[in-house]
């Protein structure tokens, strides 16, 4: 408990307030779903920017609260088919700090892509249903829609 409570405290004296798309998610989250969170995070967008990181993050939280995906943190990140990086080395490896920072933006709130449900690398994949669905951002190599 301690450990998030400090990684809370350097988030906010490193990282600029943020206008929030949305209110803060619940204080009841786990050690765990954050871990969960920032292990996607680091996974999927090691090499993007900041606030990429953040968006990624979003969208894990924003399936959440949606109807089309399962209801829990771990639902939705091993949900088959849906995050490409579960499963692989860096997925099991330990997350950069900054990609924890990353997970507490957006259980804070913070959601760069105002309500994404669906993100993916635009430089690869060709899926038409996927293309077919509304734009919500572009961030990085990473396309957001809903």
């Amino acid at each position: 408990m301690w450990i998030a409570i400090m990684v809370l405290v350097l988030a906010l004296g490193v990282v600029p307030a943020q206008a929030m798309a949305y209110s803060p998610w619940s204080w009841d989250y786990t050690q765990a779903e954050l871990d969960l969170i920032a292990r996607t995070v680091y996974a999927e967008a090691a090499g993007e920017p900041y606030e990429g990181k953040v968006a990624i993050a979003a969208v894990i939280l924003n399936r959440v609260r949606s109807a089309e995906f399962p209801d829990t943190v771990a639902g939705v990140v091993y949900e088959p088919w849906q995050f490409s990086c579960v499963g692989n080395w860096m997925f099991n490896s330990v997350p950069s700090r900054e990609s924890y920072l990353a997970a507490l933006d957006a259980l804070n709130g913070w959601d760069p892509t105002n309500g994404a449900l669906y993100y993916w690398n635009y430089h690869i994949v060709t899926n038409s249903w996927l293309w077919a669905k509304p734009t919500a951002a572009v961030i990085g190599n990473h396309w957001f829609a809903y």
